[in-house]
């Protein structure tokens, strides 16, 4: 008896444990290796756009010849989104849409029109970020291991989220962040299967990320290592919620802005709506030829603004003082990340979101400073402003109180950004602020004519003799994403509510509760672990699994 009890839990050990790992490292190390050369080559594009707009404005006959290869580009870009959807904008709506079972897609030409599409804007000078589309590219790689080993819809799933993670975690250069993301908004379950899956691809990942940049000449720090933080003081949280409640402000304006931007694009449907990317794509080059700042994701801006004492120094556009440099800054890169989110130009505005942010604290700083504020709370404004601008956009608030320590590698501006960030949530609820990802998700599924069947299923299943459930404990199972044991019912009829703990045996029926787009996929996954389907299903309690399934 006992031996068979070990046999039956080493298989379950394997079926539920062992194949996950396998899956989740496999994710790992493709989204590892794909995405870290994509974010090598992001980083040569940003130069070398930056060193190409510093020649053209030395040299000011090529203006025109620039302008007409932004057109063109413009038309390519647009064309090229056109015919592949799925990378329109950072990719993040579509993934969560593919993590949460809405969409499907064919990962190699997603993740192959995405790197490239992507890149190219990032090469033309746009306010483009790489860490969108290296989430995209990562949740391309999870379903390329999953549809290539032929597993089910629901681990495929967990391996798009485990793989959006890695993608994430290897851009950021941030384990926790990339994890946390991936739940709190990817797939929106704190569940025990997302979180182990996404944690093993995360680490793998990061783990192959760190072995190819040194090996290639590159370096593995974190992304924004060179603010500091004053000891912590009452003072220094006094400022954040001054600060907080006026980027929280800005935060709601620029979402308005975003879907304001998007009725206005729809008025333009020249060449087949690529006409809208020509647009975009001039007012871009004008943005560059501006100020350096504005073009790539923004990481050489955010890191211009650590001060330690409050003496911010940017370079000058057209010579002015350095806070109105700031306003201009932050005015093109408010412009540039909402027409390049409401356009759908393929490129993440992540970075570029932080990067307004952080532009806001740079400024509320120096004003602060006036005021009488200590110049060592500095940096503690600029990095605070920086998460609270994302969190009242993206309402992922948790992600932003991680991604405030574990970007800078230090832990003392942990308080005063979690008052800042819960003012600016507060703040975003107040104008009734939608998550920006979910809506443009919405919108996605509604233009493209995806027909979601999305239904409350309740199916009832006979726990069969050596089945991976018989003699298991609900919690060692891995279930399918957004779905619950609701009842037990033992073969006399007596029903039971249980919990993890509750230990499952040959004979009883199972009552699952779960949200999905396909009762036979939901079925065929819960005979794989359970047993036999309703219509299979004989004994005394019959009659009480009929009048479950009619509820």
């Amino acid at each position: 008896m006992q031996n068979t009890k070990l046999k039956k839990a080493l298989r379950a050990f394997a079926d539920n444990g062992i194949n996950l790992v396998l899956l989740s490292i496999l994710t790992g190390l493709f989204a590892g290796v794909v995405v870290t050369f994509y974010n090598i080559l992001a980083s040569i594009g940003e130069h070398t756009a930056e060193n190409l707009y510093a020649l053209i404005l030395g040299n000011p006959a090529f203006i025109s010849v620039l302008f007409l290869g932004l057109a063109a580009g413009g038309i390519v870009i647009g064309t090229f989104v056109r015919f592949v959807p799925m990378i329109r904008g950072s990719g993040i709506p579509q993934i969560e849409g593919a993590s949460r079972g809405i969409i499907r897609f064919k990962w190699y030409v997603t993740m192959c029109s995405m790197f490239a599409a992507s890149l190219a804007c990032v090469f033309m000078g746009l306010s483009a970020g790489a860490e969108g589309p290296s989430l995209e590219i990562g949740g391309c790689a999870g379903e390329a291991v999953g549809a290539t080993l032929r597993r089910s819809q629901m681990v495929r799933r967990l391996q798009i989220a485990s793989g959006s993670s890695a993608g994430l975690a290897v851009a950021f250069n941030a384990p926790i962040t990339g994890l946390v993301f991936a739940m709190e908004e990817a797939f929106r379950s704190f569940s025990p299967q997302v979180f182990v899956c996404a944690a093993i691809s995360v680490v793998t990942s990061l783990f192959t990320r760190n072995l190819i940049r040194p090996a290639i000449g590159y370096g593995t720090g974190f992304t924004f290592e060179n603010f500091t933080f004053a000891e912590f003081s009452l003072g220094s949280c006094l400022w954040a919620i001054p600060a907080a409640l006026v980027t929280a402000l800005a935060g709601v304006a620029f979402y308005y802005s975003v879907f304001g931007a998007k009725k206005f694009f729809k008025h333009i449907n020249f060449l087949k709506g690529a006409g809208k990317f020509i647009f975009v794509f001039l007012i871009a080059g004008n943005f560059a030829l501006i100020t350096s700042y504005a073009i790539g994701g923004g990481h050489s801006f955010i890191s211009a603004l650590a001060s330690g004492d409050g003496a911010i120094e940017v370079e000058k556009v057209f010579g002015i003082s350095v806070a109105l440099s700031l306003v201009i800054i932050v005015v093109i890169r408010f412009i540039a990340a909402a027409m390049n989110m409401a356009c759908g130009v393929p490129c993440g505005v992540f970075i570029p979101m932080l990067a307004v942010g952080a532009g806001i604290g740079a400024l509320l700083s120096l004003l602060f400073q006036k005021m009488g504020m200590n110049g060592a709370y500095s940096d503690y404004i600029v990095i605070i402003c920086m998460s609270v601008f994302f969190t009242a956009i993206v309402k992922a608030p948790i992600t932003g109180v991680v991604m405030v320590f574990e970007l800078t590698g230090q832990f003392t501006n942990f308080l005063p950004a979690l008052l800042g960030i819960a003012v600016g949530y507060l703040v975003s609820m107040l104008f009734k602020v939608q998550p920006i990802y979910e809506r443009n998700l919405e919108e996605f599924i509604e233009t493209e004519k995806i027909y979601v069947n999305v239904r409350k299923e309740k199916v009832s299943l006979l726990i069969t003799p050596d089945s991976k459930a018989d003699g298991a404990k609900i919690r060692a199972l891995i279930w399918p994403t957004n779905g619950l044991v609701v009842q037990i019912i033992e073969p006399d009829g007596k029903i039971t509510v249980p919990d993890g703990e509750t230990v499952m045996h040959a004979g009883s029926t199972l009552v699952f509760e779960c949200e999905t787009t396909s009762r036979e996929e939901l079925i065929n996954y819960l005979v794989s672990i359970v047993g036999k389907q309703p219509e299979e299903q004989e004994g005394s309690n019959a009659d009480a699994m009929k009048n479950i399934e009619t509820e």
